[in-house]
């Protein structure tokens, strides 16, 4: 994994709408973060003659109608699968449609929300300040061919990478189960999402797919549940725990949730922000889109001094109508949901099995608008024009955010425009037969695999340490997992708090976990399904796990490791 500056720039999604960017990870509004590791700032890679990653920059986004107040406990929706390139290439990063939740401060119109010495308010004032809101704490992330995976040699599809940012972006990214923005686990005192599931594992570089995806749809919903009581503090901590949802082919349900001291923590010595993060606050999310971040090129001036440049071969899903469909059925959630019922089977007053409310006070599902495809190239930041003749943004049936493709002569349906004629008004998107031949010669360098993920041999990781363990198990990308069996109470993340929560506390937490495991079920409906009864999407296998045998209650697996397979 990169320095901490980079990673703001690797875990980027998406944009909150149309004219609110996401913070530092998006390549538009980057406040002076560094090139990812072997790609030279605006200037060639020896090797290849390929240039850095300012290829292709910016978003095809949407923005999500807004529902009254009282729909901040939780937000979901299903987002299509596809490689977007035919073969893996390196030096690249670019974001599936998804979102960015941030905690909902509407009432403060003045005050900072990132502390003194915060990287967003040192770095961010302008045009972030006074408030910081959108930079004080987001869950992000979702599909995407990121920059920051290790495992991408020969692995088409992309991955989904979960990510918390409770700091400001100060450097405490949460990633998976004991690990943040680094191939070192985290710092027993920096872990921050626990493990749910008893059936799946959660490897640090990101959940891969069965065979090749090409449009199937990925679902999942962030929902805040009272898996245990608010806490009084100092500081105090509020009980929302970010629990998150998939619906795929083959699992469906809760699979981790962050923990809610990930968001208070941040508060210790300020005060103002008391009450203020994800673990006590709505959450807010304004709609979605495809970020285009990290894009390698190559340019080549013609006979007449012309210059032309070249990007990767970005390929789409279409259907007959040339319609590509890449985020749809965006609901919002109330606490009638799912929270308010969770909190009643805690106490024992009525059963749950986990599926979410629909009805119009638990449920609002939001009207979609997009904006123009914006696109730019190189560091001087040359927009790319034309490329509204090859496809647009659309909205489907009020409710779907896609592409429409235009059968034109410059590129097929599903072929994002390759080439690009620099004229005065920008870089204008041409067919491949109009640029010099040396320029189409002209090969992206390959995907390698990187560095392996490793754990330590003390600490939070064997005190109180596994109930049984190693296990292995081989992903479609090429790496193998090293995962081991903790009691869910005893897994790593939740060590810095075993002496800090009662221990009716841990106990009553155990308990509950207890309770979904053996009563939510892998093949249920929780989240709704999609409207057009499309088809889901299957996990790859290898993800998938049986507990053993007397662990089948209360336990979860923990990946440890994650190393190129031998």
């Amino acid at each position: 994994m990169r320095k901490t500056r980079y990673f703001v720039a690797v875990y980027a999604a998406l944009v909150l709408s149309v004219s609110q960017v996401a913070p530092a990870q998006n390549a538009g509004t980057k406040k002076s973060s560094p090139k990812p590791a072997g790609i030279i700032s605006n200037k060639e890679n020896l090797s290849t003659g390929q240039l850095d990653g300012t290829g292709l920059m910016g978003y095809i986004s949407s923005k999500a109608q807004q529902p009254a107040t009282g729909y901040g406990a939780g937000m979901g929706f299903y987002v299509a699968v596809y490689p977007i390139l035919p073969e893996p290439i390196d030096h690249f990063q670019i974001g599936l449609a998804s979102t960015w939740i941030v905690p909902k401060n509407a009432d403060n119109t003045t005050e900072p929300l990132c502390p003194p010495g915060s990287y967003a308010r040192e770095n961010w004032g302008k045009g972030r300040g006074p408030t910081f809101h959108d930079v004080f704490q987001t869950i992000e992330g979702g599909l995407g061919l990121w920059g920051s995976t290790q495992f991408r040699a020969g692995y088409k599809p992309p991955k989904f990478q979960i990510v918390g940012v409770p700091d400001c972006y100060t450097g405490n990214y949460l990633i998976s189960p004991g690990w943040s923005n680094s191939t070192t686990a985290a710092a027993d005192n920096k872990m921050g999402i626990a493990q749910l599931s008893n059936h799946m594992l959660i490897p640090p570089d990101g959940l891969t797919f069965q065979d090749n995806p090409n449009g199937e749809l990925f679902g999942y919903s962030w929902m805040s549940l009272p898996l245990a009581e608010a806490k009084p503090g100092p500081p105090p901590t509020g009980n929302q725990h970010w629990t998150l949802f998939l619906a795929l082919e083959n699992f469906k349900g809760p699979l981790a949730f962050m923990i809610p001291e990930s968001w208070s923590k941040i508060s210790k010595d300020y005060n103002f922000l008391y009450g203020r993060g994800l673990d006590a606050q709505e959450c807010n999310s304004h709609g979605g889109a495809q970020e285009f971040n990290t894009v390698p090129y190559f340019e080549v001036k013609d006979k007449q001094g012309v210059n032309y440049s070249k990007i990767p071969n970005f390929i789409y899903p279409v259907d007959n109508n040339g319609k590509t469909v890449l985020m749809q059925d965006v609901r919002y959630y109330s606490n009638k949901a799912l929270s308010d019922t969770v909190l009643k089977w805690r106490k024992g007053e009525s059963k749950c099995n986990g599926r979410f409310d629909t009805s119009e006070e638990a449920c609002f599902m939001a009207k979609i608008v997009v904006s123009p495809i914006s696109f730019r190239q190189t560091v001087d930041k040359k927009p790319l024009i034309d490329i509204e003749k090859v496809v647009q943004t659309a909205v489907f049936d009020s409710y779907t955010f896609g592409l429409q493709w235009h059968n034109s002569t410059i590129s097929p349906n599903g072929q994002f425009p390759q080439y690009y004629k620099e004229t005065s008004g920008g870089r204008m998107a041409v067919a491949a037969s109009e640029v010099p031949e040396q320029l189409r010669n002209k090969q992206f360098e390959a995907a390698i695999d990187k560095k392996n993920y490793t754990s330590p041999s003390a600490g939070a990781w064997k005190n109180p340490g596994p109930a049984r363990g190693p296990f292995y198990t081989n992903l479609a990308d090429g790496s193998r997992v090293t995962y081991y069996w903790y009691r869910f109470i005893e897994q790593p993340s939740l060590q810095q708090y075993s002496n800090v929560w009662s221990e009716t506390m841990k106990a009553d937490l155990q308990s509950t976990i207890e309770k979904i495991q053996k009563n939510w079920g892998v093949n249920q409906e929780y989240m709704p399904a999609p409207r057009d009864g499309k088809a889901l999407v299957k996990l790859d296998p290898a993800l998938l796990v049986t507990p053993p045998k007397g662990l089948e209650i209360g336990f979860v697996p923990i990946v440890t490791g994650q190393e190129a397979a031998k």
